[in-house]
């Protein structure tokens, strides 16, 4: 059985840190691409950061680039986002996405949520 479980959201005040964490099983991790997406109420979900299978490749959106970083630890099937220097503006369900693009299948989480306000 296929699982994506996030972890680690929460309320924090602008220019705070979080760790948000996915824990994955059911599938091989090492060989599917992780994606961190993010939806703000009213708005659409949106791609934040993603990492290849082997960690050697990240991508990061405009708006987080030098303040979020992607990680992912192969050998406990875990991918992180580290987000520092939070804004008001980061605020939203973040979602871990996994996919494998040659099966073309793809694995979503539940969400976990961000809130950042003082």
């Amino acid at each position: 059985q296929v699982q994506l479980v996030e972890s680690g959201g929460g309320l924090v005040q602008p220019g705070g840190s979080l760790r948000l964490s996915c824990a994955a099983s059911g599938f091989i991790f090492s060989i599917y691409d992780m994606k961190w997406y993010r939806q703000a109420p009213g708005k659409e979900r949106e791609l934040v950061a993603d990492i290849t299978g082997s960690g050697s490749v990240a991508n990061y959106a405009h708006s987080v680039k030098g303040r979020f970083y992607i990680s992912r630890d192969n050998g406990n099937n875990i991918v992180y986002l580290q987000m520092n220097s939070l804004e008001p503006e980061d605020t939203g369900l973040y979602f871990c996405n996994a996919v494998q693009t040659v099966w073309k299948t793809d694995y979503w989480g539940h969400g976990t949520q961000v809130t950042v306000s003082s």
